[in-house]
């Protein structure tokens, strides 16, 4: 019996295969509802954006005026928040910058030596510490105000430089929460195998060399991920900086923001607005920046050369 021609099965029609089409319904019950609330919740975080967007480019500058769009668009608000006419922004500005990046990187750098011992090492009063950071943070700071505005008072009366109403005495309050990362930071570490840190210490690495060399790179995601939540939490706070910063030059973005605002809430509407779009630029400048860091695998860099 002769086999077939190459004619002959190339000629043989193929099984065509059923596509079965997925109904509205369906489809809506297993991925539409998702996509409906991803909407809703893009639309709940941009409006208010849109609106502030709006009213720091509204010459009017007044609440009722004010709309989601603008019919008038102006940079009045810009250029007299540069100009310094209602107040000494760009010192406000730079006061933050220094508050906000000389806490976030104590901060990070603290916590991450902190979260090393409690993670890889094993002492006496290890649970204990780990518990005592865990009712400290359970805790605001504002409880503590009084206390703090006593220590920074007699503070200032032996060095004045670290006194009331001065940018590194601020700065001395906002490091006391230095170890409020430790906790975060510590989850990723344990997710670190083990093994890393045995094998480098096979091949004749101290606990240093493990800890720079071999963690440190696994921990990158954590550690932009802290240094960004410790950015926006130092911009934003304004209760310590409002009781303890009282004159203009030595003021932070939100307290002296907030004193424009106090000051004439419905009239000021637009240049408190222009002042917090500025704010905004650096973090959204350093999230772009954080972002693949962010996203990049736990144990990326990780692999023993």
């Amino acid at each position: 019996m002769s086999a077939p021609t190459a004619s002959t099965a190339s000629s043989t029609p193929a099984p065509q295969a059923t596509k079965h089409k997925m109904s509205f319904g369906r489809w809506f019950a297993e991925i539409g509802w998702r996509h409906l609330v991803g909407i809703a919740a893009i639309i709940f975080a941009v409006f208010p954006i849109l609106f502030v967007f709006s009213a720091s480019l509204n010459p009017t500058g007044t609440v009722a005026a004010t709309s989601l769009i603008p019919t008038e668009f102006s940079l009045r608000h810009y250029t007299s928040l540069l100009t310094g006419e209602r107040g000494p922004f760009l010192r406000w500005y730079l006061n933050t910058m220094i508050v906000c990046f000389t806490v976030a990187f104590v901060q990070v750098f603290l916590s991450v030596m902190a979260a090393y011992a409690f993670s890889r090492f094993r002492f006496k009063g290890r649970r204990l510490g780990l518990l005592s950071l865990l009712l400290v943070m359970m805790f605001p700071s504002i409880l503590a105000m009084i206390a703090i505005y006593s220590m920074i008072s007699d503070l200032g009366k032996v060095i004045p430089l670290l006194g009331l109403d001065s940018v590194p005495g601020y700065l001395i309050i906002l490091l006391g929460g230095s170890l409020g990362q430790v906790w975060l930071i510590k989850g990723f570490f344990d997710t670190v195998p083990k093994e890393l840190d045995e094998a480098a210490i096979i091949d004749g690495a101290n606990h240093w060399q493990v800890f720079t060399k071999i963690l440190l790179p696994a921990l990158v995601p954590i550690l932009a991920t802290t240094l960004l939540l410790s950015l926006v939490g130092v911009l934003s706070e304004f209760l310590l900086g409002s009781i303890f910063l009282t004159s203009d030059e030595n003021k932070t973005l939100a307290v002296g923001l907030y004193g424009l605002l106090s000051e004439n809430r419905s009239n000021n509407l637009g240049v408190f607005a222009a002042g917090s779009v500025m704010i905004m630029v650096p973090v959204i400048i350093l999230y772009q920046f954080l972002q693949r860091y962010i996203v990049g695998g736990s144990t990326a860099g990780a692999v023993k050369g």
